[in-house]
């Protein structure tokens, strides 16, 4: 029997407990051997971030108990916090404590306890590493130092650096070596050629952010494990438009090698951010020789930076590239480089994180979609099959109680496109009084160049289930609908995003 009853007046089993409860998403997918690990938030333990383990026949379990919690606080935002690799003794894993920030080596089978392998610091906000890279043969780890050199918030530097495996940095700072100097305020971690032979890295200043402009940088490695001949061979941050001062600024979120030894980046020079492979033998007046890897195709091949490490796209052993792409939505495709190919993989997920992990023909990464919570998701590129492997979607409160969410698009202040997913309320048991017009509340997202994706989120569903509708507008300034879009908002903060929730 359906009841009539006001809007915003419907009882609902969606409690503020109930949504408390299953906050947070995981996150940071990495392959250890033929492992899948990841992070993963725990709410009912003071929300620390357990490292998580997929073994081979499926059984899942936390890698490190309480309370290690496996986070960076570089750029206070963080980052990729762990890398993994497989020794004789099994597996290792070098991982960011988020209590000290120390970096720590630990090796879940052997029945020891993790071992720091960088010092603690008193000065301002200490020494934090983000966006570790193993170089086992070295044994080092190669990844972003965050230093404090005093007590404000300014007085910071960033480079790349190597930490010894050993642990006789622990107490050191002088035993951690620099790889990279600190000319530019901002990096990320280091890429290293199959032949180990180069490295790639981003790089930007104030008062750039990343999706503003950001620098390409290349260097040898010498024998020693050095960095030699730097120079950026791609990117601008704005100013005479050559690699390393720009034109009106080109953004470049992620780096890769391919396993040919080609560079690969994604680019938003053309007004989207789009695949390319950077000649690096061969140059003309503005760097090396481009060549679009997708051309033609106005939609996003990723996203902005804010965490240190986020992938949007792989490559795999067989040439091809795991993406992750799409205008507004994102899925995720294998994309044949050569032909320009591109094939999405099957499912209910509308949105992808952007974290990427690949082994042979297997693929991995987290997605969600509208009536589906974010889970761990395997691609079989051979099969194409793809399935949730880990953190598969419960529902924790019936499913007739969820908003059957749509996208549109509204028509802004001088016929501008304003994007929105639009939440009706919806109740199984309850309807409004005929001609009565539902509440709505106004989601305006953070960032400001983040994105509302379309997926299953118990907090609309507290306020949907209750009779009250939810507008998540992805107003001018978002990410998702190219350059221009997200740039609508430069200069007119507090004005373009009032104007389009409005």
């Amino acid at each position: 029997m359906v009841t009539t009853a006001p809007y915003g007046t419907w009882p609902s089993p969606v409690d503020a407990r109930t949504v408390a409860a299953h906050d947070g998403r995981p996150a940071f997918v990495g392959m250890v051997g033929d492992e899948v690990w990841w992070t993963e938030p725990r709410p009912a333990e003071g929300g620390r971030r357990a490292l998580v383990r997929r073994r081979p026949d499926g059984r899942c379990e936390s890698v490190l108990p309480a309370p290690w919690n496996v986070r960076s606080r570089v750029l206070e935002y963080g980052g990729q916090p762990w890398a993994g690799t497989v020794t004789a003794r099994g597996p290792l894993v070098v991982f960011s404590d988020f209590t000290d920030q120390r970096l720590y080596a630990y090796e879940p089978d052997s029945g020891a306890a993790p071992r720091p392998l960088t010092p603690l610091s008193g000065t301002g906000g200490g020494l934090r590493w983000v966006d570790p890279v193993l170089c086992p043969e070295r044994g080092e780890v190669w990844c972003v130092l965050e230093e404090f050199t005093g007590d404000r918030p300014t007085e910071v530097r960033r480079v790349i650096a190597a930490v010894p495996l050993d642990g006789s940095a622990a107490e050191r700072r002088s035993a951690v070596r620099e790889l990279s100097d600190d000319r530019h305020r901002f990096v990320t971690g280091p890429r290293r050629s199959p032949d180990g032979q180069r490295v790639a890295w981003l790089a930007w200043d104030h008062p750039h952010m990343p999706w503003d402009g950001t620098l390409v940088m290349l260097a040898q490695v010498t024998a020693e494990g050095a960095f030699k001949d730097v120079r950026p061979v791609a990117g601008a941050l704005g100013g005479s438009g050559t690699p390393g001062t720009g034109g009106s600024g080109e953004s470049v979120p992620q780096v890769e090698w391919a396993p040919d030894g080609s560079l690969l980046c994604a680019s938003d020079l053309g007004g989207w951010w789009e695949l390319q492979r950077l000649d690096l033998d061969a140059a003309d007046d503005g760097g090396p020789v481009r060549h679009a890897l997708c051309p033609g195709r106005e939609e996003e091949f990723a996203g902005p930076l804010w965490n240190l490490g986020q992938r949007w796209f792989l490559p795999l052993e067989n040439g091809t590239l795991a993406v992750l792409h799409g205008r507004g939505a994102t899925a995720l495709g294998i994309l044949d480089p050569v032909a320009g190919d591109l094939v999405d993989a099957a499912g209910p997920w509308t949105e992808w994180a952007p974290t990427l992990a690949a082994h042979g023909s297997r693929v991995i990464g987290i997605a969600a979609g509208p009536h589906s919570a974010y889970e761990i998701v395997e691609l079989d590129t051979c099969t194409g099959r793809a399935r949730v492997i880990a953190r598969r979607h419960v529902d924790v409160v019936d499913p007739a109680y969820y908003s059957r969410p749509r996208s549109r698009t509204f028509s802004g202040p001088g016929g501008r496109e304003v994007h929105a997913h639009i939440h009706p309320p919806h109740h199984p048991d309850h309807t409004a009084p005929e001609g009565e017009l539902p509440p709505f509340v106004v989601w305006a997202h953070g960032g400001p160049t983040s994105h509302a994706p379309m997926v299953l989120d118990l907090e609309i569903a507290y306020f949907t289930s209750r009779g009250i509708g939810v507008a998540e507008v992805n107003y001018g300034g978002s990410t998702g609908y190219g350059r221009a879009y997200r740039e609508r908002l430069r200069g007119q903060w507090g004005v373009v995003d009032v104007e389009d929730c409005a």
